[in-house]
């Protein structure tokens, strides 16, 4: 992944996200709304976010090195983690505090203030999280992609707020106010959960989703006339890379370059299909196949 667009488009996140978050905090302080406060922490979650993914992106983006010979790919992955659990913590404390004032209600003061500051957060983020999202799809960044959820959560987030404080100046129904609070809450800790699973398991060296692996093997199945079978057959993934690996059993007689020329030809077609694959493929002659594992069927799945 180059990181110069990347870097820039969390560095505009990180801007958008500081003015968003010090306009709905004084404004929830100045109308005492704690579904706007309750705004206004989640914002500053999504700016911690933007920090997190500009750094991130920047790291990962690094060569591979001495210390990190396979990259450093997964440093997105330990961020969009960190981003997860800095959600729940944000949906608890949201929580805690709506409860509080479901008991004790208080009125808002200029409440169409409120509903102003709501809409112009929501505005700012749709357009900021869209272009983040389109750059986390483009570039295979989990920072950046769970970036971008944070900031559209946020866009739904801040509208229903805004509809709330809409209702509660008209009815003077204040107990809606921590009511949506709750459900702010409730809604991005779901998102989280989600998110989670998807920055969390690669950091396992889980594999690739079935439909990539199919992918890769119906590219080794159009050079089945040229090789015997493949077994041992791997992947996983670290931040936006994939890593794909198995042994190609080729014809004994088949001299090392044109085993060379087919694995290249493997490889460049594997590439078309995946984002940014590193492709390992061991050669095996027939003869010491044979020798070390007798046949039992033939294979040609990438089966053991």
């Amino acid at each position: 992944m180059s990181s110069p667009r990347p870097a820039r488009v969390a560095a505009l996140s990180i801007l958008s996200n500081t003015f968003v978050f010090f306009m709905k905090l004084i404004v929830g302080i100045f109308t005492g709304s704690v579904a706007v406060i309750s705004e206004a922490i989640h914002t500053s979650l999504d700016l911690m976010a933007s920090i997190i993914a500009f750094f991130s992106v920047r790291i990962s983006s690094k060569p591979p090195d001495r210390d990190h010979p396979y990259g450093h790919g997964k440093f997105e992955n330990v961020a969009g983690t960190i981003e997860t659990l800095l959600i729940f913590v944000a949906g608890i404390w949201i929580i805690y505090e709506s409860v509080q004032k479901l008991f004790v209600p208080s009125p808002i003061k200029m409440p169409m203030l409120a509903v102003i500051a709501m809409l112009v957060g929501a505005a700012i983020n749709i357009v900021v999280g869209k272009k983040v999202q389109k750059v986390g799809h483009e570039y295979r960044s989990v920072a950046m992609t769970s970036n971008a959820l944070h900031l559209l959560t946020d866009v739904y987030a801040s509208i229903g707020v805004a509809v709330s404080l809409v209702i509660v100046s008209l009815t003077d129904f204040y107990i809606l106010d921590p009511l949506i609070g709750i459900a702010i809450a409730i809604y991005i800790m779901r998102e989280a959960y989600f998110l989670g699973k998807e920055s969390f398991l690669p950091l396992l060296d889980t594999r690739l989703t079935k439909e990539e692996e199919e992918k890769v093997h119906n590219i080794i199945a159009t050079y089945e006339r040229e090789f015997i079978e493949y077994h041992d057959f791997r992947t996983r993934r670290s931040g936006p890379e994939e890593y794909v690996d198995f042994h190609l059993v080729v014809p004994s007689n088949m001299n090392v370059e044109t085993a060379h020329e087919l694995c290249d030809r493997i490889e460049n077609d594997i590439k078309k299909v995946l984002h940014s694959p590193t492709i390992f493929i061991h050669i095996e002659p027939e003869h010491e196949r044979l020798l070390h594992h007798p046949p039992k069927k033939k294979k040609r799945r990438g089966e053991s």
